[in-house]
């Protein structure tokens, strides 16, 4: 599985020949992550319709508690998803003694990431107070997070393990064990939700408990089959358990931590867009929710290339081949600005068509319609920023990048996005259309300086420690 989904490069070949080959490559590294990145939003759909059946309140306290947790888990996600160029690495460079202590040391941070994120997810209460939350929704709020929080090391551990496989090119572990939880989590779900097999009634609260039963499981089951398979048995995962080292820690943290940061000021930026446009009325803000949740799902496909696009190059800096990393570093844009151009056409053609798929409000469809064209050139800018910073996070160029990010979305996009949104300083108002031009002048900014990053990146002769 090694040679066939991580191939060291042929440089003898055609430059179109070797470019087609890297491509290949990518699909095949990224197809299995799509996979996993879907199964992984369809808990969420899952969670939301499921609670929305049961009450409006019910609804309304999973979506609160999810909008707590998600931030905290993005920041530790990409923390810890600073293993996969670092094992991707070692495994180019034939460095197989140094993945093991790595992935120990990513099970240290793990473990120390699920004691703060529990600590924080079960006293929230001061947080929901100051939402102004009526009491019976507060209370179905911090159950569904006291129970959510009990599956919390496991959510961590897969993330931390998918360093591992991920790292070594298997990116097929990680989208089997995704599924089998999304597999879990449906008929968990409704036992716990609606009361079924003798369990009582829970409500909102009963998709923590399903969350948390569907997470552990599925680690579980990728704790055995790590143990049990012949592709890692040459690893002595648990035989050869290595103990915290601070150099280790340090190393890991020093390209995790800009990661986790940029991804939750990412996704931070955009849950303060949400709440900007709270006072233009809910019509306005189903609309924007509509046009948000499009964008999501598209980008799935663009990031998961991108998630590729970091375990191809790190493998190829660590075999000692920085040619073909940069050759599949800038091809990536090609091909990266091609998905965007595709999707963007799909959206200004079909927008009224993709807003009655989700609404038959007339007045929401008309608002996600006129905001889904803006959509479109936000894909675009999108699709090149996430391609150019996974091409970076490949050469373990992480710091860089999150100042940039940050500046592009803080300093520029979200101002930008209220002048335009609620004054007449520029142009005159133009409501919510406004946030989706800044947003798109902030990603178009970050695309600019990120690629200019990526062309005039050169890394150092320590390529990996």
């Amino acid at each position: 599985m090694d040679e066939q989904n991580q191939p060291l490069p042929e440089v003898r070949q055609p430059l179109l020949v070797r470019t087609l080959s890297e491509w290949r490559t990518l699909a095949l590294l990224g197809g299995p992550i799509l996979i996993a990145q879907v199964a992984q939003m369809a808990n969420g759909v899952i969670d939301t319709v499921m609670a929305g059946h049961a009450s409006a309140r019910d609804l309304a306290a999973v979506g609160i508690g999810s909008s707590l947790w998600m931030p905290l888990f993005l920041f530790f996600m990409g923390l810890l998803g600073a293993l996969q160029p670092i094992i991707s690495g070692y495994h180019g460079a034939r460095l197989h003694d140094r993945i093991m202590p790595a992935t120990w040391q990513g099970l240290y941070l793990c473990a120390a990431g699920s004691v703060a994120m529990i600590l924080l997810l079960t006293n929230v209460q001061p947080v929901l107070d100051l939402l102004n939350l009526d009491a019976p929704t507060a209370t179905i709020t911090q159950g569904y997070l006291d129970a959510f929080s009990w599956g919390v090391p496991a959510l961590l551990l897969m993330t931390a393990l998918r360093g591992l496989t991920d790292g070594l090119g298997h990116t097929r572990v990680i989208m089997a064990f995704s599924v089998l939880s999304t597999l879990i989590n449906l008929p968990a779900n409704y036992v716990f939700i609606y009361g079924k097999l003798g369990i009582p009634a829970m409500g909102g609260i009963g998709c923590g408990w399903a969350t948390t039963l569907s997470n552990g499981v599925a680690a579980l089951a990728m704790l055995i089959y790590l143990n049990r398979s012949a592709a890692y048995r040459r690893f002595h995962i648990w035989s050869e358990r290595a103990v915290p080292d601070w150099q280790g820690l340090r190393y890991i943290l020093s390209i995790g931590v800009p990661i986790g940061f940029t991804i939750f000021v990412e996704a931070s930026l955009f849950a303060v867009v949400a709440l900007f446009l709270a006072p233009l009325g809910p019509v306005v803000v189903a609309g924007h929710q509509i046009a948000l949740n499009v964008v999501s799902l598209l980008f799935m496909l663009p990031l998961s290339l991108g998630m590729a696009l970091t375990l191809r190059i790190s493998f190829l800096m660590g075999a000692g081949a920085p040619d073909t990393a940069r050759l599949n570093a800038r091809s990536s844009l090609i091909l990266a600005a091609f998905v965007a151009l595709v999707f963007a056409s799909l959206l200004f053609a079909f927008t009224g068509e993709v807003a009655a798929l989700y609404t038959s409000d007339p007045a929401v469809r008309a608002v996600s319609t006129k905001l889904l064209m803006f959509a479109a050139l936000f894909q675009i800018a999108d699709v090149i920023q996430v391609t150019c910073i996974s091409a970076l996070r490949g050469y373990k160029d992480t710091r860089i990048p999150m100042f940039i990010m940050l500046f592009s979305f803080w300093c520029l996009a979200l101002p930008l996005g209220w002048v335009l949104t609620f004054r007449d300083w520029l142009v005159p108002a133009m409501g919510a259309p406004g946030f989706w031009v800044a947003l798109t002048a902030g990603l178009g900014c970050a695309s600019v300086l990120l690629g200019s990053r990526l062309f005039l990146f050169r890394p150092g002769r320590e390529l990996f420690r």
